[in-house]
């Protein structure tokens, strides 16, 4: 194994592992404001129970988000020398844009958010809930516009000296609204809103069949289950296909990889399950005719590039792409109906509530939709391979040239097994919290004397003492 090939399995580990948190926290985020709207129009206290319930949930995830998040900068310098000095002038604009207009203004909030519960009032705790998730939405958006450069550069020169080539922004408004920036940010941001639906969804579910918090419950699981529906359909009619369209005018090897198709053809079938032939060159399983032509193009009969027009170096892992591209995709299909069919039996006299299957289905909904997000990004990334910046700088020319095979390997080791403890902590205090549940709102919203300022403590011990 050489250096380079580490560097680029440590970044994949190291930023899918990321990614687990970033679209649970937008989504949940979102969830979290419709549920502080519904308290405030209605006073029903149960949504403010499920308020301090959720917000307990968002801080653990919020927390191994930023922390997990942060490597990567590091890696960028440490793994990726030549990458950093090639894109440094274009890229790092945006991720400190990311970090003085988005990460500032989430976590300035964020102490308000998780604290100000009792001691805010109803309106101002939902105000800096808003501001939090707002922040985090922000956050991702120039993340992703940073990333779409990486995807379809535009804005930009490229210098030859001094040594090494180097890319300079020309206009900045290029550099942020790349061709593919704006179909991508708003599949992430459904995604993510499917996913935080999603585990709402599947700890309600969770509740009714250990028939624990049965009120609260079932009040969450129509709440998320209308906006699951609202979400994964949005997705897949609209922001899904749209994301096909993109790639097919700015990415085409990318597309012909993604549907193993090496013929040019009109009429392109879209795959729903099969096997890439790479050695062959074929491509067999179970298709769907002239759907990828009308995808791609709104024309059943247009013509879509394949593989053969372009040169066999730079074919990325085709099969992978294949693989994890259709998972996404029929992930995306199964969670139309799994929500519609929770929905119908919602109004079919509420029996969705026991519904022992039903109930099973929504709480595993929530992995599927963390591997449906993944499966997503390992497409976009692996897909624009051999390129780290397409047409413009390869992988293999983007490392570190100092760094050695031994060096990559400890450091490889060092984040498997810190990220494992992280992991394994993680998914401790999130069963700790989802088994405790939402408490009875006598005790969350009591504020303990020892968190008061002196003054109040002395009059508080006071009146002990006169009542005793």
């Amino acid at each position: 194994m050489t250096a380079d090939f580490l560097s680029r399995l440590q970044f994949a580990l190291t930023a899918s592992f990321h990614f687990i948190y970033p679209p649970l926290s937008m989504g949940l985020g979102l969830m979290l404001v419709v549920i502080g709207v519904i308290y405030v129009r209605t006073k029903d206290p149960k949504w403010r129970r499920l308020s301090f319930f959720w917000i307990k949930i968002y801080g653990l995830i919020f927390a191994l988000g930023v922390a997990t998040g942060v490597v990567q900068e590091f890696e960028f310098g440490m793994n990726w020398a030549n990458y950093s000095r090639f894109v440094g002038n274009v890229f790092g604009s945006l991720l400190a844009a990311e970090g003085v207009f988005a990460f500032f203004l989430e976590g300035g909030f964020l102490g308000l958010m998780l604290f100000g519960g009792n001691r805010l009032g109803p309106r101002l705790w939902l105000a800096a809930t808003i501001l939090v998730v707002f922040g985090a939405h922000f956050s991702a958006l120039w993340i992703v516009m940073a990333n779409s450069w990486m995807q379809t550069p535009a804005g930009y020169t490229v210098q030859a000296l001094p040594a090494p080539p180097r890319a300079y922004m020309t206009e900045f408004m290029q550099v942020m609204f790349t061709p593919s920036f704006i179909p991508r940010i708003l599949h992430v941001f459904f995604a993510s809103w499917t996913a935080g639906s999603a585990l709402m969804l599947s700890v309600s579910a969770w509740y009714l069949l250990k028939k624990r918090h049965i009120e609260v419950a079932k009040a969450n699981l129509k709440v998320a289950l209308i906006f699951f529906v609202i979400f994964a359909s949005l997705n897949l009619v609209m922001f899904g296909p749209s994301q096909a369209v993109e790639v097919t005018t700015y990415q085409p090897l990318k597309m012909a990889s993604m549907e193993g198709l090496w013929e040019s053809q009109s009429c392109a079938p879209l795959f729903i399950v099969g096997w890439v032939n790479e050695a062959a060159q074929t491509t067999t399983g179970i298709s769907i005719p002239c759907l990828l032509s009308l995808l791609a193009f709104m024309n059943p009969q247009a013509t879509v590039t394949g593989l053969e027009a372009f040169p066999p170096d730079l074919y990325p892992p085709i099969n992978l792409v294949f693989q994890v591209y259709h998972l996404m995709i029929n992930l995306g299909v199964l969670f139309v109906p799994i929500g519609l069919l929770g929905f119908l039996m919602y109004w079919w006299k509420g029996k969705v509530f026991e519904a022992r299957w039903v109930l099973w289905l929504f709480v595993v909904t929530v992995f599927l939709a963390e591997m449906a997000i993944t499966a997503g990004w390992w497409t976009a990334e692996i897909g624009r391979q051999p390129w780290i910046v397409y047409n413009e700088l390869l992988t293999a020319q983007a490392g570190s040239p100092s760094l050695t095979t031994t060096e990559v390997a400890i450091s490889m080791v060092m984040f498997i097994g810190l990220y494992t403890l992280l992991f394994i902590l993680f998914i401790y205090l999130l069963n700790g919290k989802i088994q405790a549940g939402p408490e009875p709102l006598e005790e969350v919203e009591s504020v303990p004397v020892a968190s008061l300022p002196n003054t109040f403590r002395q009059v508080f011990r006071r009146r002990g003492a006169r009542a005793s």
